[in-house]
């Protein structure tokens, strides 16, 4: 679970990200959740963005994708989602939990 302060640090962290993912016409399908799983694993912080011939809003889709991925919700900014889920192997980005 994050905290404010963790939610925070991811922000700043996303703030120079590219979308690593896109979601199109075909929304949100098991080859998408396949390659976040995959991106969550290899760099725990991704941003996706969702493109205009989505068949839904990125503020409708993004409760989808964190069940399915099993992620934490960071910040949603127009058709750009960010979200965070701690690497099992590959563990990158450490919080100031003092």
């Amino acid at each position: 679970m994050l905290r404010g302060k963790d939610r925070s640090y991811l922000k700043s962290l996303a703030n120079n990200l590219k979308p690593l993912a896109q979601i199109g016409k075909s929304g949100i399908s098991d080859g998408l959740i396949n390659q976040l799983d995959k991106l969550l694993e290899d760099h725990e912080l991704v941003k996706i963005n969702v493109l205009q011939n989505s068949p839904d809003e990125a503020k409708n889709m993004t409760e989808e994708i964190l069940n399915r991925t099993g992620a934490e919700f960071v910040q949603q900014i127009g058709s750009k989602i960010t979200i965070y889920r701690e690497s099992k192997e590959n563990k990158q980005i450490e919080f100031d939990r003092n």
